[in-house]
């Protein structure tokens, strides 16, 4: 199974105050460093130090960069490979404030403001749509939220958190049941839901903020694609796109009341989500804590199991947020040593998957035979050696039974490639020793070249 380490973008928030000599950037090296004044306590023999430089690399710096270049930077390949039947992840983290939501949902200002979604949702039908050599695909649409630590389904808000519940099935993988799921056809379609899922979210407003995430947001699509000619076998995976809420330090958001409340909880679940990141990405850790909140149990996979996950890391520019900044840059630095054990989904129909075994089971009944059959040959051979005698020797074959013999071989020969052979004159042969084995062999070089076709070219 081969591995794929997490890559880790950062996104700068445009800002008028944006401090080039407190935040560097390196586009060459994809380097980003974080100078950092020495603080005093104050007091008039206490004198400030030297300032501290912290330094991270990414895989990409998103400098001032337009929604476009977000999504060919960071969805492109994410995309390609959801296509190809691996599960996916893009996720957003960061400070409230930051840009999460607008790189994730885009804003409808205008056409250019359009979010990773939305993008995505409209790359992967185009690509569907003109991909050749499907025989069918299909895509369904579900969008789940988690506020205060409970499930909600932002499809359909009849639905109560009790009736969502995380659990494992038999290969390990997280699902959500009573989540509803959307069967999609056209890019307008899931749009459609996109929309009506954001209209449901939890927002807020505090200092930072006016309209705040007060929630975890993913957004899933279920792919399945399956090949012509592929037997039977179709690739199926899922692309998340998460939207985590932003932590907050209530010193500067001023929350209070249920703010206050949703903030508790957004900290609490994004300090989890630190914890169980640290364990994944330790060497030789036996328990990695996933089921410690319901965010980093739905996001399983995500974190170090069988998904290629892309993380971008949102950063507020200003120097009023370094403190925020360095701690948003320490945790992308963390989600960097994961390393995820990635495999295509591979999803074989239940009627052709037994053909096969039935293929199988006859190839291995005919092995068996063989061995057993070479086995006596053997045998014999050891007993007509130990007596001397070659009494036991057979008779070559007259014309009239190699005339049978190739009879019976081309009549098999002109079968088609997918009929059961089990029941033909071939199988019926006696085949009890070395003189009837030469025979046959004779018989089918006879038979093929009779039939047309060209034996030596032949790849058995």
């Amino acid at each position: 199974m081969p591995q794929s380490a997490v890559k880790v973008f950062l996104r700068t928030r445009p800002s008028d105050v944006y401090s080039p000599e407190q935040l560097q950037v390196n586009q060459d090296t994809k380097t980003f460093t974080i100078v950092q004044a020495a603080r005093s306590s104050g007091l008039p023999s206490d004198k400030a130090g030297p300032s501290q430089q912290y330094q991270f690399k990414f895989d990409g710096i998103l400098h001032n960069a337009s929604q476009e270049d977000v999504f060919e930077v960071c969805a492109t390949d994410v995309l390609s490979s959801a296509l190809e039947g691996y599960n996916s992840t893009i996720m957003c983290y960061g400070q409230t404030g930051a840009g999460k939501t607008h790189t994730m949902a885009g804003s409808r200002a205008s056409y250019a403001a359009r979010g990773l979604i939305p993008r995505v949702i409209s790359a992967l039908l185009a690509r569907l749509g003109a991909a050749p050599g499907l025989a069918a695909w299909s895509v369904s649409v579900s969008y789940l939220e988690i506020y205060n630590e409970a499930l909600y389904d932002l499809l359909d808000l009849t639905a109560q958190p009790q009736e969502l519940a995380l659990y494992e099935d038999g290969r390990g993988r997280v699902q959500v049941s009573g989540l509803r799921q959307v069967a999609v056809a056209s890019e307008a379609e899931a749009l459609a839901l996109f929309f009506e899922g954001e209209s449901n979210r939890v927002i807020g407003e505090h200092q930072l903020n006016k309209q705040s995430s007060r929630s975890h947001s993913i957004f899933m699509l279920s792919i399945t694609t399956t090949p012509e000619g592929g037997d039977g076998r179709s690739l199926a995976s899922k692309l998340c796109l998460v939207d985590l809420a932003g932590s907050e330090r209530v010193s500067k958001t001023r929350s209070e009341g249920l703010v206050l409340k949703e903030a508790g909880h957004i900290n609490r679940s994004l300090a989890l989500l630190e914890q169980v990141v640290r364990a994944a990405s330790e060497r030789g850790r036996d328990h990695v804590p996933y089921r410690s909140s319901k965010l980093t149990h739905v996001l399983k996979d995500s974190l170090g199991g069988n998904c290629a996950t892309v993380l971008i890391a949102n950063v507020w520019g200003e120097p009023a947020q370094l403190d925020e900044t360095l701690s948003t840059c320490r945790f992308a630095a963390r989600m960097a040593r994961l390393v995820c054990e990635v495999a295509s989904n591979v999803v074989q129909e239940g009627g052709a998957r037994v053909r096969e075994l039935q293929r199988e089971v006859q190839e291995l009944k005919e092995e068996l035979a063989m061995m057993q059959l070479m086995a006596g040959w053997q045998q014999q051979q050891q007993q007509q050696q130990q007596e001397g005698s070659n009494s036991s020797r057979e008779r070559p074959y007259d014309d009239t039974q190699r005339q049978k013999l190739q009879q019976a071989v081309l009549a098999w020969l002109q079968l088609p490639d997918d009929a059961d052979s089990s029941g033909s004159t071939l199988s019926q042969l006696p085949l009890s020793s070395v003189r009837q084995l030469r025979e046959l062999l004779l018989a089918v070089k006879v038979g093929a070249a009779v039939d047309g076709k060209n034996w030596n070219a032949c790849p058995c």
